[in-house]
């Protein structure tokens, strides 16, 4: 298939590779590929689909309960204003994720699971603790050391905890950093959404429409990224992990963990430090936004190896013929797949959608590759050893899609 640039028909990558063997499997002809007589059962994938469905209405179930309860605690007219006013940051922090997860994006239900934690039980399990202890007579007294020490080690642990339920339940689907902070920064969003209508409801309360905006413009305008950039250091760290070996795991874990309570007691801490609007103005400038900036930056550094870690892979399946050099031009560049997906829609019966499916193939190919190459655990390279022939079926299904009349 070559690029669009020229007009032309794609072109099939198997001419004069009927028999050529490579990568454990012959070039994508009819001539060369036997018939199957069995494949393997599809059951585990149906019972992680399955599994997943169930985790989702689990935490759909507690979201819920956490709105009850927040409507017996405020009512409706506290309640519809606060959760307004919550959906901005909200929109404006998943509109940043989903620029971030835009090369190999994550699937939906999985960023729905991360969201639904992070907005319910991750905000049950820190209000048990809260409530626990102010049972045992840790009150208002010591509100220092709630806010800076025992909300980052709760909170931080609460939503890490979802990342823990994602890797259980979809183990395969984290293939890098990238996709570790894509997760966590979606579990700290569903939490950030959850607490801000705390906040929003309680100021309105307390101070009227004026608190309200005052409590907006801190918490909506100055730092909806608060929260997403702490539990983001755990997700990279989660991310690393999963490409390291067993023993190192847990040390990487550790290390996003206290990266994020660092950075979440630092941020707590600094409100008992600064007294007036202007002061906290200056603090995020000289602190919290030069931490932002550097997450920017890293995201950018991610994401380009993403791409590279793309054409590397997909330059080994074209040397075993599986694609043209024109093609992993096209899957390995932002401007090669704008200009595959303006081309398909002239193709009769726009033909956009078989292009996005060989382009989603062909990168998850290139992962699933990556895989192969770096994993440590036979059973799981096993595994990839089978999603990678699935891939190819899609992949050469597309293209057949695109070469139909």
């Amino acid at each position: 298939m070559q690029t669009p640039r020229s007009g032309a028909r794609p072109v099939q990558p198997t001419d004069g590779l009927a028999r050529r063997r490579t990568m454990d499997s012959e070039t994508p002809t009819s001539e060369s590929r036997p018939q199957a007589v069995w494949t393997e059962p599809v059951r585990p994938v149906l019972s992680r689909t399955i599994i997943i469905s169930v985790v989702i209405g689990v935490l759909a179930f507690l979201l819920l309960a956490v709105v009850l309860a927040l409507f017996e605690r405020l009512g409706g007219s506290l309640l519809v204003p606060a959760f307004l006013a919550a959906l901005v940051p909200l929109a404006a922090v998943l509109l940043v994720l989903a620029w971030v997860d835009r090369w190999e994006p994550e699937p939906r239900r999985l960023l729905l699971l991360g969201f639904l934690w992070g907005a319910g039980a991750a905000v049950i399990l820190a209000l048990l603790v809260d409530a626990g202890l102010v049972a045992v007579g840790v009150g208002a007294q010591r509100e220092l050391v709630l806010s800076v020490v025992q909300a980052p080690l709760v909170e931080e642990f609460a939503k890490g905890l979802g990342l823990m339920v994602i890797f259980l339940v979809a183990r395969r689907q984290v293939d890098g950093p990238l996709d570790g902070l894509v997760y966590g920064a979606v579990i700290a969003s569903g939490f950030a959404f959850t607490e801000n209508i705390i906040y929003f409801a309680d100021a309105l309360a307390s101070n009227g429409p004026a608190g309200l905006g005052a409590t907006f413009v801190v918490r909506a305008v100055i730092s909806p990224f608060a929260h997403v950039v702490f539990s983001a250091v755990l997700g990279l760290a989660w991310g690393v992990s999963i490409r390291s070996t067993t023993a190192r795991r847990w040390w990487w874990l550790l290390v996003g963990y206290a990266g994020a309570v660092g950075l979440h007691a630092l941020w707590n801490g600094a409100l008992f430090a600064v007294a007036t609007l202007p002061q906290y103005v200056l603090y995020v400038t000289l602190v919290q936004i030069p931490l932002f900036a550097f997450a920017i930056w890293l995201v950018v550094l991610l994401r380009r190896e993403e791409v590279q870690i793309t054409r590397e892979r997909l330059s080994e399946y074209q040397q075993a013929g599986w694609f043209t050099a024109g093609e992993v031009h096209m899957l390995a560049s932002w401007s090669g797949r704008r200009q595959a997906s303006a081309w398909a829609r002239t193709l009769p019966g726009n033909k956009r959608a078989a292009m996005q499916q060989f382009t989603t193939a062909a990168v998850r190919l290139a992962f699933t590759r990556q895989r192969i190459l770096t994993g440590t655990r036979q059973t799981l390279r096993e595994q990839d050893v089978a999603r990678e022939r699935v891939l190819l079926g899609r992949v050469v299904d597309a293209r057949q899609v695109l070469l139909g009349p």
